[in-house]
């Protein structure tokens, strides 16, 4: 079911039909390494988070992309890394691209060209398809856009889904991936014009708390509507935690917090107890340099389901 009100929202979580029997955290993750890191003219045509004048250090995101995957194996997280390509400026954020589900293989129909070729790589799909043995489902061959975990924030464990409407995405998109996700429950609403990823303004951690940022949505009431569904355990934030990407985190699984340095910095100090209090272990990593690319940590991971 897709409902676009918040009040037919609130109207089905609190109908107690959403049961919590699906895997709330991944079992691993991959990742792809930047390449000569560079960023993409094509995604600063709708990413306000991007500064195509600022210089940037291909070495150093490298070494900051290995940081992060060295953090998240050292939780006992099993992680696959696969190797960037230097046309595809876009690629160390898979999460846009290619996602799961338990015994299911997603590939993201994307705006921009680059992103598109991007969505073909042989390597990634054999993968996922013969080595991981999961059934394809391939959006790249209907006439919709879907960027996948970009606009589609989800509580894995309730399978219940919130699409932001930006350019990244279509209704058609929802709808394919509401069906994908094999989801009970979807609320597609709209965010501001500046958005372009839903991820970057809220996040379901561990399908147990909720990280929003409520200035970002057009409909105020939206934003309390998702909030009601997570009693107890809403973190909100300002608009400039937003744009320090604080709400762009993700939990490798039921305790452990991965958050950029920047994001971390910038969140209020009685925000960063209560995702402690929560007994949420936050680990920061230095995304700097990879954080020009207009994404962040939560952009750069995607999850085996």
């Amino acid at each position: 079911m897709i409902v676009t009100r918040p009040e037919e929202f609130r109207a089905q979580v609190e109908g107690n039909w959403l049961t919590a029997d699906s895997p709330g955290v991944p079992r691993a993750v991959f990742l792809v390494e930047p390449s000569d890191f560079s960023l993409s003219r094509q995604a600063a045509q709708d990413n306000s988070y991007m500064d195509l004048t600022v210089g940037v250090n291909p070495g150093l995101a490298l070494q900051q992309h290995r940081d992060l995957t060295d953090r998240i194996a050292a939780c006992g997280v099993p992680v696959i890394r696969f190797p960037g390509r230097r046309e595809n400026p876009d690629d160390l954020f898979p999460n846009n691209v290619f996602a799961t589900i338990p015994g299911r293989f997603i590939v993201g129909a994307m705006l921009h060209p680059e992103r598109q070729q991007e969505a073909q790589r042989p390597d990634i799909r054999a993968f996922f398809t013969e080595l991981m043995q999961s059934q394809e489902v391939d959006l790249t061959r209907r006439d919709l856009i879907a960027e996948l975990t970009g606009v589609m924030v989800m509580d894995r464990s309730r399978r219940l889904g919130f699409c932001g409407m930006t350019g990244r995405v279509d209704e058609a998109g929802c709808a394919a991936m509401h069906d994908a996700f094999e989801l009970a429950l979807t609320f597609r609403f709209d965010l501001k014009p500046e958005e372009y990823h839903t991820n970057v303004v809220m996040s379901v951690l561990a399908s147990r708390a909720l990280v929003i940022c409520p200035d970002a949505f057009v409909d105020p009431d939206v934003p309390a509507a998702i909030a009601e569904a997570f009693p107890g355990h809403v973190l909100e934030l300002t608009s400039a935690e937003k744009e320090a990407f604080a709400g762009n985190c993700l939990a490798v699984n039921f305790n452990d917090l991965f958050i950029s340095a920047a994001a971390w910095r910038a969140l209020a100090p009685e925000k960063k107890r209560q995702l402690e209090a929560w007994d949420f272990n936050v680990h920061t990593v230095e995304l700097n340099e990879i954080e020009k690319a207009g994404g962040s940590i939560r952009c750069c991971i995607g999850e085996i389901f």
